[in-house]
């Protein structure tokens, strides 16, 4: 007789007390409801493009999401509380282009859809809980707590307010600029069992042979980026970083709302892959690999400074060995197509329970919306 087989996801251990989910939950749907609450008349009017959702669909989605996966099993035959909720928000079937089409319910029903999902999800918490259904709800807190940042990213792009006050703001203390040395060393990447709540495209954990590095103790900051674009006269507009602006010899960034006198020791964000692969090659360094980057991460935090941003790494996303998607296919699998880069590190945006130097952030080369910089290695 053969034994069945237990899926991945039923075996991940160690997860937060139910007390401190909760407290994530009510953390992270009280900021979602109030971005939503805080956008003025007329501002869920949003252009056509591809980095933006509009923001009633968005808000639909994460409450779709959170209540297919934690109380419909994820499954399409049991029923939503909220009509056609499936042909309106899992954007596993709704593509992209359609959802400004959509006849999306009123803020209200979508106010009214989210708190259902949420009490329903509190009760839950109140009570004895199964190894699956911590999985669900963890992974819909974490699924809500990355919406909540893609907000960040669309007000940016928008120009609207800063929707919400970071968890933490950037600090940056007084560390040597200076280049780190880091011995070359067999370490394990990637997550296993035990280690808590971890993303398919973390599995599993392997060996890799890492050759001696130098890495930079700093990010690339805007008086360095500014440096180089000086020295690209005849292509000064390929590499101006998004949402800079100059007049005169003075250079601006606008964050949010707000044009601000250009800070040249901030690190520089909203580059683009090729503009952080075009510097690099002007100052004959190159990007770290993504577990060059993880090493420095796991390292003493005082001996580096952090960016706050999700920094740019050389390595393309790729499955990992011994690779299998988890209940949420589309997660990762969609999206090893040799188009998008891995990045780590967290934003200002990123709360801190995602904040793990095994995770694997994504995005296509040609995104500079998000709040991403980054640093530089030696060539030796």
């Amino acid at each position: 007789m053969m034994q069945s087989v237990i899926p991945d996801y039923l075996r991940y251990t160690s997860y937060p007390s139910q007390a401190t989910l909760l407290t994530w939950l009510e953390d992270s749907n009280s900021l979602t409801r109030q971005i939503l609450q805080n956008l003025q008349a007329g501002q869920e009017s949003v252009p056509r493009q591809e980095i933006l959702n509009p923001p009633h669909w968005e808000f639909g989605h994460i409450s779709w999401f959170h209540e297919f996966w934690v109380h419909r099993s994820g499954l399409e035959a049991n029923q939503s509380w909220l009509y056609n909720a499936d042909g309106l928000f899992n954007s596993s079937l709704v593509s992209h282009r359609t959802r400004w089409e959509l006849q999306i319910p009123d803020l209200d029903k979508l106010f009214a859809y989210n708190q259902a999902t949420f009490e329903r999800t509190a009760d839950l918490l109140g009570r004895p809980l199964s190894n699956e259904q911590l999985y669900f709800i963890t992974l819909s807190i974490f699924h809500q707590d990355m919406h909540n940042e893609s907000f960040a990213y669309m007000w940016q792009t928008l120009g609207y307010p800063q929707p919400f006050i970071p968890n933490h703001q950037s600090t940056h203390p007084q560390i040597p600029a200076r280049d780190l040395a880091f011995s070359g060393q067999t370490r394990q990447f990637g997550s296993q069992l035990g280690e808590g709540f971890i993303f398919d495209n973390e599995k599993w954990a392997h060996p890799i042979q890492l050759e001696p590095f130098s890495i930079a103790s700093h990010p690339v900051t805007n008086g360095e980026y500014l440096e180089f674009l000086q020295s690209q006269a005849d292509q000064l507009e390929t590499w101006i970083p998004l949402y800079w602006n100059q007049d005169g010899s003075q250079w601006y960034e606008r964050h949010f709302d707000q044009w601000q006198i250009l800070q040249e020791n901030e690190p520089v964000r909203h580059i683009r892959y090729d503009q952080a692969q075009r510097y690099c090659e002007w100052r004959h360094r190159r990007l770290p690999t993504e577990h060059e980057l993880a090493i420095l991460y796991s390292s003493d935090m005082n001996t580096y400074q952090s960016s706050w941003l999700w920094e740019w790494s050389g390595t393309i996303f790729q499955p990992f060995p011994g690779f299998s998607e988890d209940p949420y296919r589309d997660y990762s699998r969609p999206w090893f197509d040799g188009r998008h880069q891995v990045l780590k590190g967290w934003s200002t945006f990123t709360p801190e329970r995602l904040r793990r130097s095994a995770f694997r952030n994504f995005y296509e080369t040609q995104r500079a919306d998000i709040f991403c910089g980054f640093r530089t290695c030696s060539i030796e």
